[in-house]
Order: structure tokens, then C-alpha cells, then sequence
């Protein structure tokens, strides 16, 4: 499938601004992505035609919002290819997700002694709620090392593994550097050892099919706003058998059958798991950018993403001083970078008087910054409606900007 980016960007309203007097370079997707019209659309159509609460009214309004809202669990699942929608919950975001399977799968599962596997290249959210299980139940964190290239060491994986492991929470594709995560592998390995997985999904979704039941993946966990969808909306997949085992996370409306002031139950799934008043009006909008993704090829919005990565990372080479963080062979649209004497905010704030936008900093993966030896990186991240013009721009710019600081 050829793309047509020019008709593709005009589907991205935000896209068509000037900052600072330059039009708008948008390379910080993979803190989050640009939303197309028919999300925004979608948005505005529910809070103008739909508003009312969900589940709970027989008026037309609430039977609409419900259909609309439970259509975008049934995209979910078919999205991932998850075996039932049941299975998929709605939640905050990834952050969300992840600490719902650690305050009700960790809390029923861990036990002094038991160990949870964590890698080098984990996201602050893939590592703290697993710190704050791990203190209250006395389990063991391990760390999965990565190599110069931020590759994950497989054999020192292997070598972890024993049958004290009750759960391996790993990222599909680091934040920070890029590199896909070859979790099928670690997956089947896990699960012979009797370990359950988590996958952290949230830069992955946009960029790379999954399959969950090909994957045989126990817990996966994604958010909307990084697959072109509204902030505020988080997905979790689970097997059918941990998540009905796994106790409610919050109480209140929603995920109980019956209450009296001697006791309460549950729900079934997902409900059980989704209390109070949800995000109704994101999670319906989601639903457009899920249909947006589907319209296009996702293998071609990859490879048109792959280009941009390779004419980025070629370009960026012939600077003198530049050190690319993050050589893995297989990465999606990611690259983070130094300048030799030269601080990554001070880039950041230069670049920005030129409309470009990329991320500085720790990006929330302190850990693997301590790997490298760095206090921060500048990263830039592409989507498929970024250019290769854009990435000349940003590479004179770039220039500009380093020999005004050197």
C-alpha cells in the first residue's frame, strides 16, 4: 500500500501551526501521538449528541453512549485478537494498567521470597508498582541486563529463571532507545519455568502487530493517546482464568452485583474491574482511531516509519560529535542522542525556537540512563505522517543549534 503523507497530514489538524515563526516539527510521538480529525470528531459528536452515563439508563441517550462505549472494547479485542471482549479493561492508561495487576494479581500471587523479573530497559511504570508489591509481600526484584547496544542479554534472561520467578514484566519496545523486545522468546521461556508475563505494550501498538493468543501472552497492557487516540484511556488484556481469579482493584458503582451492609458481590468481567463512572467520552473517541489505523496499512505505516528512521539515523551520523544511545538491530522510529559537551535540555529549548519538537531527559527510564552512563538524551520519534523533509530541517537546525552552544 503507497501512502499519500501529504493527505495524511491534513488529517492531523494540530500539524498545521507555525511555533516560534517556523511550521511545526513534530518529533516527540513517542510521548504521544497527534490525533486525526475523526477522533477530535468523534469527541466533540459525543459531548454535543451522546452525553449521559453508561450501563445504567434505559433513555436513548445513555443506550447510545453504552452501545458506542462497549463498540470500542469489541475494536480492542480485535485490534489485539484477544479471544473475548470481557477480557479486555478499560483503565487510566498503561501506568494503570500495570499497577492493576500488581495490587490484585501480585497481591493474591506474591509471597515472601518470590521473585519478579524486570529488564534494564523498563519505563518507571513497568518498574515502581512492582517495587511497592515487591516491599509489601517480601518479594525479590532481578534485572534482566542490557548490552552497549541496549539489546536485552537473553542468556543472562535464561539464567534468571527458575521456579521461585512468579511474573517477567517487560516492555515490547523501550521508550527511551527503541529496541523491540523478542518476546515471543522470552514468553515461551517464562512460561516453562511456570512464570506468568507482562507485557508492556505502550509503544508497541502503534508500530508492530500483535496477536495476544499467538503470543500466548498472560497480561498486555497499552494506552490510547500513543496509537493516535485521546489521553486518559488505558487498555489491559488478561487470560480469562487470571483475571477472574484476581480480586476487584477499586470498589464502588459498577463492578458489584448486589451490596448490603453485610457484604458485597462482584461483578463479572471486565465490570468487576471498572468502577465508577469510566472515561466514556475518550474511550468512544478511541474507537475512530483504532478504525484511522485500520484504514491504512499498519505494515506500511511501519515501513514508511522504518524509512524515516534510517534517512534520520544517517543524517544524524554525519555530525560531528553526535552519539546515537540505542544501536539495537531491530528498533522501531526511535533515536535518542548526545552532543559531546553539550546538555540535552540546552538542545531541546533551541530546537523549539525552530518549531521542532523532540524530548530531552531521563524519559522516565532513570535506570537505563544510569546504564549508559548519561544524566539524559534528546530524542527524537517519528510516525508515519513525519517527513523526510522535516528531518533535513531538523538536522540544520540541529547544527545551527550546536555550534550557537559550542
Amino acid at each position: 500500500m503507497t501512502l499519500d503523507i501529504q493527505k495524511i497530514r491534513a488529517d492531523f489538524p494540530v500539524l498545521d501551526q507555525q511555533v516560534n515563526g517556523s511550521p511545526l516539527i513534530y518529533f516527540d510521538n513517542a510521548a504521544t501521538t497527534q490525533k486525526p480529525k475523526s477522533v477530535i470528531d468523534a469527541l466533540s459528536h459525543y459531548y454535543t449528541s451522546d452525553n449521559a452515563n453508561i450501563h445504567r439508563g434505559i433513555h436513548a441517550l445513555a443506550e447510545r453512549a453504552t452501545t458506542a462505549f462497549e463498540l470500542t472494547r469489541t475494536k480492542i479485542k480485535e485490534f489485539i485478537n484477544a479471544p473475548s471482549s470481557d477480557q479486555i479493561i478499560l483503565t487510566a492508561g498503561t501506568t494503570g494498567s500495570i499497577n492493576l495487576v500488581a495490587q490484585t494479581f501480585g497481591r493474591a500471587n506474591f509471597s515472601k521470597g518470590d521473585k519478579i523479573l524486570i529488564s534494564n530497559l523498563e519505563h518507571h511504570s513497568n518498574i515502581v508498582p512492582w517495587q511497592m508489591i515487591a516491599e509489601e509481600k517480601g518479594a525479590i526484584i532481578k534485572v534482566i541486563p542490557v548490552d552497549e547496544r541496549g539489546v536485552l542479554d537473553l542468556e543472562a534472561f535464561r539464567n534468571l529463571l527458575d521456579a521461585s520467578v512468579k511474573l517477567v514484566a517487560v516492555n515490547h519496545v523501550s521508550n527511551a532507545i527503541g529496541t523491540i523486545n523478542p518476546i515471543a522468546e522470552m514468553i515461551r521461556l517464562a512460561h516453562a519455568h511456570g512464570a506468568k508475563v507482562l507485557i508492556d505494550g505502550a509503544q508497541s501498538v502503534a508500530h508492530l502487530d500483535v496477536d495476544v493468543q499467538a503470543l500466548d501472552i498472560d497480561f498486555f497492557a497499552f494506552s490510547a493517546h500513543k496509537l493516535f487516540g485521546p489521553t486518559g484511556v488505558g487498555v489491559l488484556y488478561g487470560k480469562r482464568e487470571l483475571l477472574e481469579s484476581m480480586p476487584p482493584y477499586q470498589g464502588g458503582g459498577e463492578m458489584i452485583k448486589e451490596v448490603s451492609f453485610e457484604g458485597t458481590t462482584y461483578n463479572e468481567l471486565p465490570y468487576k474491574f471498572e468502577a465508577g463512572t469510566p472515561n466514556i467520552a475518550d474511550v468512544i473517541a478511541f474507537s475512530a482511531a483504532i478504525d484511522y489505523v485500520n484504514a491504512l496499512s499498519k505494515e506500511a505505516l511501519f515501513t514508511q516509519e522504518l524509512a524515516l528512521l534510517a534517512y534520520a539515523t544517517e543524517q544524524l551520523s554525519t555530525i560531528p560529535g553526535l552519539r546515537i544511545i540505542g544501536t539495537a538491530p531491530d528498533k522501531i522510529a526511535v533515536i535518542s542522542f548526545v552532543i559531546d559537551g553539550i546538555h540535552p535540555q540546552d538542545l531541546g529549548v533551541l530546537l523549539d525556537k525552530f518549531g521542532i519538537a523532540i524530548r530531552t531527559g531521563h524519559h522516565c527510564v532513570q535506570p537505563l540512563m544510569k546504564r549508559f552512563g548519561l544524566p539524559g538524551t534528546c530524542r527524537a520519534s517519528f510516525a508515519f505522517y513525519n517527513t523526510f523533509e522535516e528531518i533535513d530541517l531538523f538536522v540544520k537546525a540541529l547544527r545551527r543549534s550546536i555550534n550557537m552552544l559550542q
